[in-house]
């Protein structure tokens, strides 16, 4: 019994010491399976290596500020324009042309906050034709902004079926219908195209 648990024990070690052999003998000139990183990613994945941390607390620390940094770059990308380093929902170029077709279109809806604010003005006003004329307003504003919905809503669906045929585009309409609702020198990511230019 122990006389056969010597005699393995050689071929184990000369089966380990091959295996290294192979290893270390790879020609220089070979590919090694990944391409080489660039030198800046490479930088940077040396300066945001994390470090094991010793408790708890040193990890939630971490965490808070990975998050952080994260928010920032985010933050930068929105207003740079920044594919790379843009949230999920806004990356991809269904999401990118669904942007640039709200931004090169005029819109009632864009207008729809700031009409809002002067409606509830007129409104708390205490003269009844006033409080009575901002309601019929607000509720033909509110008609024309979900009949410019509709339109804009079917456009963009029909383009993007005609320029994405097959790729997913589920839930870019959706997308698109709330970057109309906000002003224009307000939208994140910052509109690339002018008002008339195509997308």
């Amino acid at each position: 019994m122990f006389r056969r648990r010597s005699d393995e024990a050689p071929s184990s070690a000369t089966a380990l010491a091959e295996q290294d052999d192979a290893t270390q003998a790879r020609d220089p000139q070979a590919k090694k399976g990944r391409p080489t990183p660039k030198r800046s990613d490479a930088e940077a994945n040396r300066r945001t290596r994390v470090v094991v941390p010793k408790d708890r607390k040193e990890a939630a620390k971490q965490s808070r500020e990975r998050l952080r940094s994260e928010r920032e770059k985010q933050r930068v990308a929105l207003i740079n324009g920044d594919e790379r380093a843009l949230p999920a929902r806004d990356k991809g170029p269904v999401r990118k042309f669904a942007r640039d077709f709200v931004d090169s279109r005029w819109s009632l809806a864009e207008f729809f906050l700031p009409f809002a604010v002067v409606i509830l003005i007129l409104s708390v006003v205490r003269v009844p034709a006033l409080q009575l004329l901002s309601t019929v307003l607000f509720l033909l504003f509110f008609v024309l902004v979900v009949l410019d919905f509709l339109r804009l809503g079917f456009g963009l669906r029909k383009q993007l079926a005609e320029r994405f045929p097959g790729q997913n585009s589920r839930g870019a309409v959706g997308y698109a219908l709330m970057r109309i609702l906000q002003m224009r020198r307000l939208r994140l990511p910052k509109p690339r195209v002018k008002r008339g230019e195509r997308p």
